[in-house]
């Protein structure tokens, strides 16, 4: 089989399985030789369709492909390695710019913003909607979204300069650091009672690594069970939500500060044996308290000293300050008759101090923020000629650091793609090499391509995320959209 036989095939499958509702009427076979694909059907009309899509337009459908798809980039960016790809859109992010456009206009939510750039070249910003519902407040690249998770690969590099710096090692057991870690105990069932007839010490103890790995077993709200019920009555809380009374957001209480926290949840039994399943979690919320006993420093300030100030992100904080209060996004509920309002502008819970700095989904940040943040990264610590971390620092902590005692089913997925996992978050493998980034509980995504050079990160505000396939479609389309303009890079 020809390579261009191999790349036709992998997008007549791709066309073929998003398109599978439109020809379900119809009997399609495809035959691969060395020469152009050709395909048969009882509809001539729709053959030549498909051919034309496979052969001029391929970027036109690719957003709507999910972008974990087995073969689907390699063969694209192959494909795309003529004219067609110049012919393929009218300006260099048309897939992104086409979901953005339709989110908003179709009301789904009441804005979305992106920001997307190569190396160390200026972002691109696309975006639609207002502030909130029933303003005339555009949005724009400096407008505030509270990004939750995304907060996850902030703390993870935080960590990986604590490292660098000598502080801690990767390997490191975390009792060293925070003894109240010591004999664990942990759940014989899954979600399981907590009572001690369901408990056994742990075999191993936690170390950084499964924290930066969500491989340490600690336990998380989003998990149900008595465990997660408990970790809410005891106000060890992941994030803030709501004041408001909305079904399934709760208003929540947290302990005050980071030992309080830690204390609580070390007392607190696992939900797996250290080392050996990925399950999301409190790791790097924990790793906001290493970084404070191991630095001396309270874990905003070392954030702000070592990664916003350095990085040229002057809207990345845990609580808004009252004179930034007009650049916050209401971030909404999406229930049957439309969005409700669960968190405003002027009584935002953000606007006040939180009851520590969630290290695994505290932050709020603007679209230029956190791409200052991707184009450090993908910089290799390195933006606007201030070395912020170094190179092998950020080579480490984008790579893969599973944990060797890992169970051979006990990886990350999404959808049939298998992912390694990095510092506080996702890593490419196959494919999808050279990928790193991480998504947040509304709607948010954030993205570095270290491989290509290029960084993208979305941002809207709607809840529960995954009620829409924004962690899917986005970063389909700018892939499609990459790919098209990587003949030119």
């Amino acid at each position: 089989m020809g390579v261009r036989s191999e790349v036709l095939l992998t997008l007549a499958w791709a066309v073929l399985e998003q398109f599978s509702r439109e020809l379900a009427h119809y009997t399609v076979a495809f035959y691969v030789a060395d020469e152009p694909l050709v395909l048969f059907s009882e509809q001539k009309d729709l053959v030549r369709c498909i051919q034309h899509m496979l052969h001029f337009h391929a970027a036109t459908f690719l957003g709507r492909v999910p972008f974990w798809v087995p073969g689907l980039w390699p063969a694209v960016a192959w494909l795309f390695g003529g004219s067609a790809a110049a012919q393929s859109a009218s300006a260099n992010w048309p897939l992104v710019a086409e979901m953005v456009n339709s989110y908003v206009s179709q009301g789904k939510v009441a804005n979305m913003a992106a920001t997307l750039g190569w190396g160390q070249l200026g972002a691109e910003y696309i975006g639609q909607g207002n502030l909130a519902l029933g303003t005339n407040a555009p949005v724009d690249s400096d407008s505030l979204y509270r990004i939750y998770s995304m907060t996850k690969p902030v703390t993870g590099i935080a960590t990986m300069m604590c490292i660098d710096d000598g502080l801690i090692s990767l390997d490191q057991p975390l009792a060293e650091i925070l003894p109240a870690f010591a004999n664990m105990q942990v759940q014989k069932e899954y979600n399981g009672a907590i009572t001690p007839d369901n408990l056994e010490p742990a075999i191993r103890p936690i170390t950084i690594r499964q924290l930066l790995t969500h491989t340490a077993g600690l336990g998380y709200p989003s998990q149900p069970g008595p465990l997660a019920t408990r970790l809410e009555e005891l106000g060890l809380i992941a994030a803030l939500f709501t004041r408001r009374d909305i079904p399934g957001f709760a208003n929540l209480q947290g302990v005050s500060g980071l030992e309080a926290f830690t204390d609580g949840l070390a007392a607190m039994p696992l939900v797996y044996q250290p080392g050996v399943r990925w399950s999301y979690s409190y790791g790097l919320d924990v790793l906001g308290r290493v970084i404070e006993v191991v630095t001396g420093k309270k874990y905003d300030v070392f954030l702000k000293e070592r990664i916003f100030d350095p990085c040229g992100m002057n809207s990345t904080w845990f609580q808004v300050p009252q004179s930034e209060a007009h650049r916050l996004t209401a971030n909404y509920a999406v229930q049957e008759d439309g969005l409700l309002e669960m968190d405003g502008q002027a009584d935002s819970l953000y606007l006040e101090e939180p009851p520590y700095p969630f290290g695994g989904g505290g932050l709020v940040s603007s679209p230029r923020d956190y791409d200052r943040f991707l184009q450090m990264l993908i910089g290799y610590g390195e933006i606007d000629g201030t070395r912020v971390m170094s190179e092998p620092a950020v080579r480490l902590a984008t790579s893969d650091l599973f944990p060797d005692t890992l169970a051979a089913d006990g990886g990350f997925s999404m959808g049939p793609a298998e992912f390694g996992y990095g510092a506080g978050g996702l890593v490419g493998r196959g494919q999808m090499e050279g990928l790193f980034g991480w998504f947040g509980a509304a709607g948010t995504c954030g993205l570095a391509h270290m491989k290509w050079g290029l960084r993208s990160n979305l941002m809207t505000q709607y809840m529960p995320a995954q009620i829409y396939d924004v962690y899917g479609e986005f970063p389909a389309a700018m892939m499609g959209d990459a790919i098209a303009q990587l003949p030119t890079r």
